[in-house]
């Protein structure tokens, strides 16, 4: 066994054992934690990396966790009581420099298995963490996500035909990339998984970052997805609203007028494309809500209405039943 073997066998042991850690309080006997890769990650260099989680909550009860140093990327996988066969993969945002576990991840997780929907919270590794090819590392692990989804559609008791993905914020950056470059080769096969289709058949973008080129991009997610001082050709070449075609899903894109992170012109720009491609899409932009607000708006501030128009979206695309 080589001494990156060995290293890659005790990162996957370290990192399983790591996430009760990380769940604790938040999963239950039945959820399930699927590793990715069934070897080192694409691009794995050997550069140590060390799990982190750090709470940004004073409050035991509602932990606040931010994730960082995944060396072994998992699904975390929540199934409601009454299933409907409906799935969504779940991104937590982060800037591409950590992973909102709590706020978009679990949080979320409980009101899809509410309405029977079957949540994969994914832990994707962050780019700038001691990867080759940075860029395009978070895109990896999702595709892989919904390649392994559908391949166990049977044990997860999913319908291979009704499988989204939810993003936030950098998250949201990664779901609308899934959904408009699932076809584009960005590792190379690894099993009989990677026969699947990574097509996310909806994507929900919350807050999302979209362009990584325009004036109004975040400058940050940006810069920690691709390197400081990216060319031109690949900040265009991963801007959302630049890769919208004709076998784009349908999208439902929500943002908050006072965001004062991630524009809303990020969401506007995206609709437009969508259009310009004669692709289904909605964009809702509420007065209030600021950035990062997953569900735990009070009801008396508008973007709070979300979740429930999203259900509503999904039922309309047949994801949900009506």
């Amino acid at each position: 066994m080589t001494t990156l073997d060995r290293r890659s066998a005790l990162i996957a042991a370290a990192g399983l054992a790591a996430m009760p850690a990380i769940a604790r309080g938040q999963t239950s006997a039945q959820d399930d934690i699927v590793e990715l890769w069934p070897g080192p990650p694409p691009g794995d260099t050997g550069a140590p990396i060390v799990r982190k989680v750090d709470d940004q909550s004073k409050d035991p009860a509602h932990p606040d966790r931010f994730v960082t140093g995944i060396a072994r990327p998992v699904l975390v996988v929540r199934r409601p009581a009454r299933p409907n066969g409906a799935a969504m993969l779940v991104l937590p945002g982060g800037g591409y420099g950590f992973l909102s576990y709590d706020n978009e991840g679990v949080s979320q997780a409980d009101w899809l298995n509410a309405r029977g929907i079957t949540a994969f919270i994914l832990l994707y590794r962050l780019p700038g963490e001691g990867w080759t090819q940075r860029e395009d590392v978070p895109l990896q692990d999702a595709q892989r996500a919904m390649r392994l989804i559908r391949a166990r559609a049977v044990a997860f008791a999913v319908d291979v035909k009704r499988v989204g993905v939810l993003g936030f914020s950098a998250g949201g950056h990664l779901a609308g990339s899934l959904a408009t470059r699932h076809a584009e080769q960005v590792y190379a096969p690894v099993d009989e998984a990677d026969r699947q289709d990574a097509r996310p058949d909806v994507a929900g973008l919350l807050y999302p970052v979209v362009s990584l080129e325009a004036p109004f991009t975040h400058g940050g997610s940006r810069d920690n997805l691709l390197g400081p001082n990216a060319c031109p050709a690949m900040r265009t070449a991963r801007s959302v609203e630049r890769r919208v075609d004709a076998r784009t899903p349908p999208l439902f894109l929500v943002h908050a007028s006072d965001d004062g992170l991630v524009p809303p012109a990020n969401s506007i720009a995206l609709f437009q494309a969508m259009e310009a491609a004669k692709r289904p899409v909605a964009l809702h932009i509420f007065q209030d809500g600021g950035h990062g607000f997953g569900v735990r708006l009070p009801k008396t501030m508008q973007a709070a209405a979300w979740p429930d128009l999203f259900a509503t979206f999904l039922a309309s695309h047949g994801v949900i039943p009506a």
